[in-house]
């Protein structure tokens, strides 16, 4: 019935936000064409990011958008091979504008990301940024969203299987970094090793990876950084359009597809998606099928809202719906049967958001306000087997309101407050942590200026989180704690000339520990421990150094981003020798001051406009300070990796095939020496090299595209190995084989297609 309320308030609000004021309005339009040629360019995004409203140029180059504010905007156009335009433009009622795209090269492409002091250029970041379009995702195959980043320099992942990924940023994860969808951050009890990501990756649009604290804007646990999900852009005024998608992988015979239509009604928005996957268990070269790895996942959004001048009111509704199997027995045998076995997960998630976005003078007043519940039960119990064991019940109500402006040529400002209010229930008669109740509050005021060839940037922010836990019998005692942290950053970056950019920044980062750290008691299914919690555990500082260099020009690009982390009272589970319950390890949570030095380094060779040769490297030492030598490396840290592709485009702008593509690639992560081996807590993990490749292309029909479609191959060579990050990799001895652990998944073939619908 609360969930009703909520429901219904936020409908309410949203009614009456959508009430259009009367206010003058600026239209602008213009033709698109291609460099070489000169010829129209059909299908090219015209977006500004400010309104979240775009449109795409027709089958003669020409676009137009109405009902825009007489202000300056952002506009960003781009198209698939193309380098990306972006320019500031004063609207007036009657604009025109006209653009001429080039071949994409090696130059690093502008585009806009999300800025302490509103959105920027990614060029302007004093902190590395990655990037990946709606292309990138579409290209590469995944059995989740996390994958789809897990090779980008300086990213990676832990994982239970192949349903189950967590983002790592830098050697940190878990709660040091934030997810951000549908524009909040999103809350699904993710201090859990097996707990993975609620998202339907067939939402997201684009992905913004921030690497480097960025608690300035977010608050406590954006410690290594954060990860936003954008979703599409809402549809030019006046269309209907949609896609239907499928894919198919050989591996897990993962099999999935999504239906959605959205369409724009004089500026009133809508959209529907569906989303169904499922996979069986996967295999590799060891251990065959893997018993219990298979997975399902079902996921529903829809959007209702308005886009007009004065700004954008938008009603978003998510359910999300995963059922893992969990890998238990390393000598059991699985097979091709989809449905779950034992022990099971069954997770829901749901969400309300209600985002605003409105002029008011010269800024703008971003008010975002959500409702979160999240549902994990855990199945174990043969005789009762529909009965769970575990069962947490999530509760969140997340706001965000903050004003931002420019006062000056140059000047940027935002100021604001955000935080959450969280309650968790425990529904099960088996037990990990206690029931608790959260409030958190962050206020922060950012300002950003930029004069010719330099862009400073910082900002300071205060946080307060109250954490009260309730007692229950002798297993939990209460908790009643708050913490308190002032956090910020300085940094700049210069233009040494057209080609050559450097950046520096200077960050203080900070991180409230969970209520897994602070109270759990039990075990901890997936994960293969008994979890004890430290209630006298202090929160988690850190200094973050952050240098970078960026090199660009016709037939090569480079960039350099090196840093120097300092975290005091690191947070960790460590294992107690020789204690043992129900046959399961006990680890309890501690604490350590820790030193985390490392950086990416990437080059792109291209010597014609249609070849790129990519080559990157991430490394991280993570070490506790003061320790010896079997506890001097923090655990779960990323192996040094090297990745190479080499990528030819065959076909651009064809009449019937468009922008086909084939690609060849390697991913080399060295030995991992550096773990914490007290107590046998970790082992060292060998080296592998994996060898993939793919290849696209789009089809056309009198000028339209039909079709998408991607083909690619993973791990080529069927190697069989364990990421220093799997969970997997220390789940006991397989009797069967004579080894530790569980095997990554061997040779796997995808295909994909996208197929887009328009009325």
């Amino acid at each position: 019935m609360k969930r009703l309320y909520i429901m219904l308030l936020l409908i309410c609000v949203y009614m009456c936000a959508t009430a259009e004021p009367m206010a003058p309005k600026a239209s602008l339009s213009g033709h698109v064409t291609d460099a070489s040629d000169k010829s129209p360019l059909v299908g090219v995004t015209i977006y500004i990011p400010e309104l979240s409203v775009g449109t795409t140029t027709d089958e003669n180059g020409n676009y137009a958008i109405t009902d825009l504010p007489l202000k300056t905007i952002t506009l960003q156009v781009s198209y698939l091979g193309h380098q990306t335009i972006i320019k500031k433009v004063a609207l007036q009622k009657n604009m025109t504008s006209d653009f001429v795209m080039k071949e994409s090269n090696a130059m690093i492409n502008e585009v806009v990301v999300t800025g302490l002091a509103g959105n920027s250029l990614m060029k302007d970041s004093p902190t590395p940024v990655s990037v990946l379009t709606a292309a990138d995702i579409k290209s590469v195959s995944s059995t989740n969203i996390i994958d789809a980043i897990a090779h980008q320099p300086g990213i990676s992942q832990i994982t239970t299987g192949s349903g189950i990924s967590k983002p790592v940023i830098r050697g940190l994860g878990y709660n040091r970094i934030v997810t951000v969808n549908d524009g909040v951050r999103q809350e699904g009890q993710q201090w859990g090793d097996e707990h993975g990501i609620e998202i339907d990756p067939q939402t997201v649009n684009n992905i913004e990876i921030l690497k480097g604290p960025a608690s300035l804007m977010y608050g406590s646990d954006a410690m290594a950084g954060v990860v936003i999900f954008h979703d599409a852009p809402t549809l030019a005024k006046n269309t209907v359009a949609g896609d239907v998608s499928s894919e198919y992988q050989t591996n897990n015979g993962l099999f999935d597809y999504s239906l959605h239509m959205a369409g724009n009604n004089n500026g009133y928005v809508w959209g529907v998606r569906y989303s169904d996957k499922m996979a069986h268990a996967y295999k590799n070269k060891y251990d065959g099928y893997v018993d219990n790895s298979q997975f399902r996942e079902r996921a529903m959004s829809g959007l209702l809202g308005v886009n007009k001048s004065w700004g954008y009111s938008h009603l978003k509704l998510s359910y999300y719906h995963l059922t893992p199997s969990m890998i238990e027995d390393p000598g059991a045998v699985g097979n091709k049967d989809y449905s779950h076995g034992l022990p099971y997960q069954q997770i829901h998630h749901y969400k309300a958001v209600l985002d605003n976005s409105f002029y008011v003078g010269n800024g703008n007043i971003k008010a975002l306000f959500a409702y979160q519940q999240n549902r994990r039960q855990e199945f174990e119990d043969e005789e009762n087997p529909n009965k769970p064991g575990l069962d947490f019940m999530l509760h969140t109500i997340n706001y965000d309101v903050h004003y931002a402006i420019q006062p000056a040529e140059g000047l940027s400002f935002a100021t604001g407050v955000n935080g959450m209010y969280q309650r968790s229930l425990n529904k099960g008669d088996e037990f990990l942590i206690p029931s608790y109740a959260l409030f958190d509050f962050g206020a922060f005021a950012t300002s950003s200026y930029k004069t010719g060839d330099l862009n400073i940037s910082g900002g300071l922010r205060f946080d307060t989180r109250h954490v009260r836990s309730f007692a229950l019998e002798d297993r939990f005692g209460s908790i009643s704690r708050t913490f308190n942290g002032v956090t910020g950053s300085l940094g700049a970056t210069y233009a040494i000339n057209e080609k050559m950019n450097v950046r520096l920044n200077l960050a203080r980062g900070f991180r409230v520990p969970n209520l897994s750290e602070l109270a759990s008691n039990g075990e901890h299914e997936g994960t293969f421990r008994y979890e004890v919690g430290n209630t006298e555990l202090k929160p988690e500082y850190s200094w973050q150094l952050d240098a970078g260099w960026d090199y660009t020009s016709t037939y090569v690009s480079a960039q350099l981003s090196l840093f120097a982390n300092y975290i005091d009272n690191y947070i960790f589970a460590h294992k107690i020798a020789g204690k043992v319950v129900d046959n399961v390890p006990v680890y309890q949570f501690v604490q350590g001051n820790a030193r985390l030095l490392g950086g990416e380094a990437s080059v792109d060779i291209h010597p014609i406009e249609r070849l790129h040769f990519q080559n990157a490297f991430s490394y991280v030492d993570a070490v506790q300070l003061n320790q010896t030598a079997e506890a001097k490396y923090l655990p779960m840290t990323p192996a040094p990796r090297w990745t190479s592709e080499l990528k030819y485009d065959i076909i651009r702008d064809g009449e019937t095939f468009n922008n086909t593509y084939v690609k060849i690639g390697m991913e080399c992560d060295l030995r991992q020496n550096h773990f914490y081996a007290l107590d046998n807590t970790e082992t060292a993990t060998p080296s592998y090299t994996l060898l993939n490749a793919s290849m696209g292309t789009d089809i056309k029909c009198r000028g339209k595209k039909i079709l998408s479609v991607y083909l690619t191959g993973d791990n080529l060579t069927n190697r069989a190995y364990q990421n220093n990050l799997s969970r997997l990799k220390y789940a006991g001895l397989n009797p069967v084989t004579g080894r530790e652990g569980v095997f990554n998944m061997g040779r796997n073939f995808g295909i994909k297609v996208v197929a887009p619908i328009n009325l």
